[in-house]
């Protein structure tokens, strides 16, 4: 990350800071357009949209990283570890978590509900076990912690011409 995205968000802490490098690696390595449409964003809004991708990717990845022998039970171990550090995190505000001190950070910055976080984590629980979905209903659980908690994430950071509560329901149908 640039010392100039970094500079314009007020990111000092040189902790901090590299946590948010950590978290803008994991957008550029694996969300190449998605990283390229974070350029298009203010400079000064980018380190808290490569936080929120850089968690998101983390925890998805302790999921579905296929190329290891990780049985199911450790990558849910794995899981709940960083459900742990998350809770902790977004209580103290840091973390020793790279991913989660960005994140925590952001949260604050950005005033984004916790309770997103929180439903992400069940769905990305869910993905170690569950196959299909019997109804719509099931899915849309799913979908809600998977995607559209994603746009509610965004919301504040991007910012509204109208109250968040009359966004939010526009920004999770773009998150699905």
């Amino acid at each position: 990350m640039s010392a100039r995205e970094l500079d314009a968000a007020r990111i000092t802490d040189p902790a901090l800071r590299a946590a948010y490098r950590t978290c803008r690696t994991l957008n550029a390595r694996h969300g190449r357009t998605y990283f390229l449409a974070t350029r298009l964003l203010p400079v000064e809004r980018r380190p808290a949209v490569h936080s929120l991708y850089g968690f998101a990717r983390h925890a998805d990845d302790l999921v579905d990283d296929l190329g290891t022998s990780a049985t199911t039970e450790e990558r849910a171990a794995a899981l709940d570890h960083l459900d742990r550090r998350l809770a902790a995190g977004l209580r103290t505000g840091t973390s020793d978590e790279p991913v989660v001190h960005a994140l925590a950070d952001t949260v604050r910055r950005y005033a984004i509900d916790h309770r997103h976080f929180h439903d992400f984590m069940a769905s990305m629980r869910s993905d170690l076990t569950v196959t299909d979905y019997p109804d719509l209903a099931a899915l849309s659980r799913y979908t809600h912690g998977s995607a559209a908690v994603i746009g509610l994430q965004m919301l504040p950071v991007l910012g509204t011409v109208v109250p968040r509560q009359e966004a939010a329901p526009y920004a999770a149908d773009l998150g699905v």
